[in-house]
């Protein structure tokens, strides 16, 4: 099981300016010094910029994923955005490389699809997933994904769409 905090905006600022202890003391959990690595601190630099645009993404991205009962951060999870004009969400999550292979992707995004669906204007939810990422893949496997075609992310390359009714 997973809980989820949320990463304000001074944790983001706290994480993108590598201050892994005010970070997680703004957070009120211990976060992994993974959080500070340089991938993950151009993260928090485009959620940072996602803010800064539109003040309401915050409460869908960026949030610690906290092991339960264990009380430690495995890793975190979140959406891409707010619900875009179709009522569609991406899903995004990621566990820190100790904590793979335990379930915890498969806890996290049961997660994410349950608070979807407690959201009125959501219809849709999509993952993009590079064809090469059997984990992922695997992951959502038996959470009802199908596909939806494929796209070019600029940092990632090649990702393939899967989509599944909110509710």
């Amino acid at each position: 099981m997973v809980r989820f905090v949320a990463l304000t905006r001074p944790v983001l600022m706290a994480l993108r300016d590598s201050d892994l202890a005010a970070a997680s003391a703004l957070a009120g959990v211990e976060l992994p010094g993974f959080f500070v690595g340089e991938q993950e601190r151009g993260l928090w630099r485009l959620r940072l910029s996602d803010i800064a645009a539109n003040p309401e993404a915050a409460r869908w991205i960026a949030r610690a994923a906290v092991d339960e009962p264990g009380g430690f951060v495995i890793g975190h999870a979140g959406f891409h955005g707010p619900p875009d004009d179709d009522g569609m969400v991406e899903v995004a999550y990621l566990v820190v490389p100790e904590y793979r292979r335990r379930g915890y992707a498969r806890a996290m995004l049961a997660a994410l699809l349950r608070r979807a669906a407690d959201e009125p204007q959501v219809r849709t939810v999509r993952a993009s997933i590079s064809p090469d990422n059997a984990a992922s893949l695997a992951t959502i496997r038996g959470f009802g994904f199908e596909p939806a075609g494929e796209q070019w992310d600029e940092e990632d390359g090649r990702e393939l769409l899967f989509e599944v009714p909110a509710r």
